[in-house]
């Protein structure tokens, strides 16, 4: 999928010299990205989800980045597909993401920010210094692998070329219209064969489902941007999932 290029050095850029504080801003934003903004200031943990990292501390700190752009039909998000090789979550849709590496820093301060888009430009080869971070929501768990997640929320205000860098970790790239993401029409609920049932947005022929179908649906929601969908709309998932 290809971008447009933009001039660098905006304010309000996420990127600057090795070691400098990653802010986060709110300078400029689109009026649209107001809702989001509010959601994310507001919401607590229990809201988001009912795991949240383990009080003794335990699992591993990462990050995703929740990226807001514009495209030709408005607002949409910045998504990429894992690759079918990977140990954990292979195949599945998903924000560009991954593990924090010491050179990231604190994973109580900046940590979190600076791997969201670290993680971001190795899997989709953008340029963090167009993206703009504006919020972060709650550390959230996900038991399966582990992983301690903080969803950092930022707006494309220089969208750059994407796509697959490294086919090993990504199968492709693309943008989901959140017109898309809020069409009933688009809507299910997955069935895991463990009984677990969640969210799920069937869009650019993928499965949007799991954590990242559950960020979606909680940022839908307390955006006032959702609207009503058959919830007995079931999916299933196959043993492997």
């Amino acid at each position: 999928m290809t971008r447009a290029s933009g001039t660098r050095g905006t304010p309000g850029g996420a990127r600057g010299a090795q070691g400098a504080p990653v802010v986060l801003s709110k300078e400029g934003l689109p009026a649209w990205l107001d809702p989001v903004v509010h959601a994310v200031e507001t919401v607590e943990p229990l809201q988001l989800s009912r795991f949240l990292p383990p009080e003794d501390g335990a699992g591993r700190q990462s990050a995703v980045l929740v990226l807001f752009g514009e495209g030709g039909r408005g607002p949409e998000l910045l998504l990429m597909e894992r690759a079918n090789s990977l140990r954990s979550h292979a195949g599945q849709p998903s924000f560009p993401g991954g593990a924090l590496d010491p050179e990231d820093g604190d994973p109580q301060g900046d940590g979190p920010l600076r791997a969201a888009l670290r993680e971001a430009e190795e899997e989709t080869g953008l340029d963090p210094s167009g993206v703009q971070l504006f919020g972060a929501l709650p550390k959230l768990y996900i038991p399966v692998s582990g992983f301690v997640v903080t969803p950092v929320l930022g707006w494309w205000r220089e969208p750059t070329p994407v796509g697959v860098v490294d086919p090993n970790e990504t199968a492709r790239v693309f943008t989901v219209p959140v017109a898309d993401l809020t069409d009933p029409a688009h809507r299910a609920t997955t069935v895991h064969p463990s009984g677990h049932r969640g969210p799920a947005f069937l869009v650019e022929s993928a499965l949007v489902w799991g954590f990242t179908a559950g960020i979606i649906d909680r940022l839908l929601h307390f955006a006032g941007w959702e609207r009503p969908w058959d919830r007995g709309k079931q999916v299933p998932l196959d043993w492997r999932s």
